[in-house]
């Protein structure tokens, strides 16, 4: 197995500062059960108790030691005294106009992120974060401004899901006949931060999520996207195996160092030989290639042509973005012929290539545009400019 990518970034520690107790959320079943048994449940019973407990915590949504009334009352009490439930706080909630939900959370330490919840008439998918602010400085992406804080615990990320299900009211009570409408039945990992930079802690919180005792969600509704962290992308169809997004958004080298600088770390050729084997290894049907439409930058017929060369023989999907805009971007957004041109040539050529819809762009909730509240200084458009050599 490929070693870790690691980063000199923080990631706090389990214990909360208040009271010195462990937060249960975020914990594997493993840990819960190392847990439980320091103080003093019998070993015999450890794991019976992990599965009550972890029922009530991600199939119910409880937050209450004493609602859990297959447990003893001095059990409970114990449980009560070193451990508690506890998801990101809920800071502020803006409606987009078409729907659209994105919520302010603020985490340990005082930090935001921004979460997005996206209703569709098939689904309602929910777009998480994995790290305050991001390391990769993707020039079009407006988190990419904001520099990287820490990262997520797998509590903060897991913790985004249930405050969503919190807010749309969807846990459903004790014995109650099993729902299979969910409003909130997707996860994309496309929010705050590179999630391959934080594997651990993101796959942690996707197993909670997949958990068949739990949040119930298949792997196939589980997306993971990723700039090309080229050495995790086997391990995360190992460990995870959901489905894999990549944000790809050039044909050339010249033109991807400039948008995702990652690329001169590991280029274009490095990033395809990984994803030829990511369908097989995880057992997902494609690999969704993400492309952002970006006026006279990358959305010319030659662009088009190269892209689905460069992707022969990889299962795929082309997901077309136009740009979404925020203040001080160098960027425009391709003009509506031009991307339905730029499709028409990737549709021809076998690969579907839908045209996302813009979604809660009135309220910077639009993919590329989240960046915390707290962290809203702006670079001017002509400090990324030069930046970017655009």
């Amino acid at each position: 197995m490929t070693a870790p990518i690691t980063q000199d970034v923080m990631t706090i520690p389990r214990k909360l500062p208040e009271g010195g107790k462990t937060n249960l959320v975020g914990l594997t079943r493993d840990a819960m059960r190392d847990a439980l048994l320091a103080i003093g449940t019998p070993e015999k019973q450890a794991k019976m108790r992990v599965g009550q407990i972890w029922q009530w915590i991600y199939q119910w949504g409880v937050r209450d030691f004493d609602a859990m009334t297959n447990l003893s009352k001095a059990y409970r009490a114990e449980l009560a005294e070193h451990f508690s439930i506890d998801v990101p706080k809920l800071v502020s909630k803006n409606v987009s106009a078409d729907g659209t939900r994105k919520y302010l959370v603020r985490i340990a330490g005082g930090h935001e992120v921004e979460v997005v919840y996206i209703p569709e008439a098939d689904r309602g998918t929910l777009c998480i974060s994995s790290q305050v602010g991001c390391t990769l400085t993707c020039s079009f992406c407006h988190t990419g401004t904001q520099k990287l804080v820490r990262n997520l615990t797998a509590g903060e990320i897991i913790g985004q899901v249930m405050l969503a299900r919190d807010d749309l009211g969807e846990w459903p009570e004790k014995g109650a006949p099993k729902n299979e409408t969910r409003l909130l039945s997707n996860i994309v990992l496309m929010g705050m931060g590179e999630p391959l930079y934080n594997f651990e802690n993101v796959r942690d919180a996707m197993k909670i999520a997949m958990d068949a005792e739990g949040i119930q969600l298949s792997r196939r509704r589980i997306t993971l996207s990723t700039s090309g962290v080229v050495p995790e992308i086997a391990r995360t169809a190992e460990e995870i195996g959901c489905l894999l997004a990549v944000s790809f958004h050039a044909t050339t080298d010249e033109t991807r160092n400039k948008l995702v600088p990652i690329n001169k770390r590991w280029n274009i050729e490095e990033l395809l030989g990984a994803l030829r084997d990511y369908p097989r290894l995880s057992n997902s049907e494609r690999i969704t290639f993400e492309y952002v439409m970006l006026k006279g930058v990358n959305d010319s017929d030659a662009d088009a042509r190269r892209l689905v060369k460069l992707i022969q023989g990889i299962p795929a999907k082309i997901n077309l973005i136009p740009f979404n805009e925020w203040p001080g971007s160098p960027y425009e957004r391709s003009d509506w012929e031009r991307i339905e041109k730029f499709a028409d040539i990737v549709h021809k050529a076998g690969y579907a290539s839908p045209i996302r819809t813009p979604r809660g762009e009135d309220i910077m909730a639009a993919c590329g545009q989240l960046k915390s509240a707290t962290e809203r200084a702006r670079k001017s458009r002509k400090e990324i400019a030069a930046e970017t050599g655009l």
